[in-house]
């Protein structure tokens, strides 16, 4: 059990947490800075990474993943330094990927191929829509050109690049959708992240949603009929979905979304971010400070985190279990009966099973097409 993050691996997690603008869906921790201390940014990256690495030693990295925030804001300088550091204190896996979010109006070629060169191996954008109406209603500030050209540029520098897609947008069809997601396959290398637009409260749409100025999205219905629509182009296009909101051609998964859905270990260093860490047998859960300035200034006096909690074995059983139904592998049964000292219900798995939304097979629990679209209720059912 001491070892059981092994299953899922081990990654490291960079959050730059500024962006141009505030998109008015996001609700990660993002921020808008006209002016930023890269060199003291950079300074603190090391620190906290040194002090990460001191409590998990002897471990190989498998992946690293700048997120944000707009990590392609990032100096390419700043990038390096932090690979070259975690190559440094970890034994770093033959194949470890690493990736950096980056947005098409924050690109030019020159700073991928200088990404490159420090080491990044995978591109992930956020295109979110492929008309200039829709990414305005969105807050982006690119446009389908920028995108275009921008994707362009990124395969050229990489082997491994992804892009997200936002769909169930205000006054979307589901026509318009089958349009947009296939002209996005014939851009696609291999990877796409595909999200339903969510209103997420304290954000700018959350508000306009409260108030009831937030018009012309669809109603439950058309959206569940996207996501379906969305599956089966995917898939007869030779990117199947391995994730509820991910898809992949064969071996082109990413690597360290999949160590979270393994519900494996990793590292979280810079404002607000989280991280899972097994020290001396037991698991925790590791947030840091959501403010800039206030992780820098707690890592200043020793450490980026807010807090750490040990996760009881229950809680890890119901975390796999949540993860793992995201991913189309499923869940290892033994692996959530060792963790929960209990099997799952039996009369629970059959209902699910005669429902349609549930198989087990082989030693593994998978949610069916019709058990992911509703992927929150087959999991409240199952930890009832």
């Amino acid at each position: 059990m001491a070892d059981d993050w092994r299953n899922g691996g081990f990654g490291l997690y960079v959050h730059w947490p500024f962006c141009e603008a505030k998109c008015p869906y996001c609700d990660f921790n993002s921020h808008v800075s006209k002016n930023i201390d890269q060199k003291q940014w950079l300074e603190c990256y090391l620190q906290e990474l040194k002090r990460s690495a001191a409590e998990t030693p002897d471990r190989v990295l498998n992946t690293i993943f700048f997120g944000g925030g707009t990590p392609s804001l990032m100096a390419p300088e700043t990038v390096s330094a932090i690979i070259d550091e975690a190559r440094a204190l970890w034994r770093p896996a033959n194949n470890m990927e690493i990736t950096l979010e980056a947005n098409p109006g924050s690109v030019e070629a020159g700073r991928f191929a200088a990404y490159r060169d420090a080491g990044v191996n995978r591109i992930s954008m956020g295109v979110q829509a492929l008309n200039d109406e829709d990414l305005r209603r969105l807050g982006r500030i690119h446009t389908v050109a920028e995108a275009r050209a921008a994707f362009d540029i990124a395969r050229t520098c990489f082997d491994r690049v992804s892009f997200d897609m936002i769909y169930a947008r205000q006054h979307q069809t589901l026509g318009a959708w089958r349009e947009e997601l296939t002209e996005a396959l014939s851009m696609a290398v291999d990877h796409l992240s595909l999200y339903q637009l969510t209103i997420e409260d304290g954000t700018a749409f959350g508000d306009r949603y409260a108030v009831g100025k937030l018009r012309g999205l669809p109603e439950d219905d058309s959206a569940a009929d996207m996501y379906l629509a969305t599956q089966d182009i995917c898939e007869a296009h030779g990117l199947p979905a391995y994730e509820v909101s991910n898809h992949a051609r064969p071996g082109a998964e990413s690597q360290h979304n999949l160590i979270y859905w393994r519900y494996g270990d990793y590292v979280g260093i810079g404002p607000g971010a989280h991280g899972r860490l097994t020290l001396n047998g037991r698991k925790y859960a590791t947030e840091t400070h959501l403010a800039p300035k206030k992780w820098l200034d707690a890592v200043s006096t020793g450490s980026g985190e807010s807090d750490r909690t040990e996760l009881v074995k229950q809680d890890q059983a119901s975390e796999y279990l949540m993860m793992c139904l995201r991913i189309s592998e499923g869940l290892d049964v033994d692996r959530y009966t060792a963790l929960a000292s209990q099997s799952l219900s039996q009369e629970k798995l059959d209902s699910l099973t005669e429902l349609g939304m549930v198989v087990h097979t082989e030693g593994r629990l998978k949610a069916t097409e019709n058990g992911r679209a509703v992927l929150n209720a087959v999991i409240r059912e199952l930890l009832g």
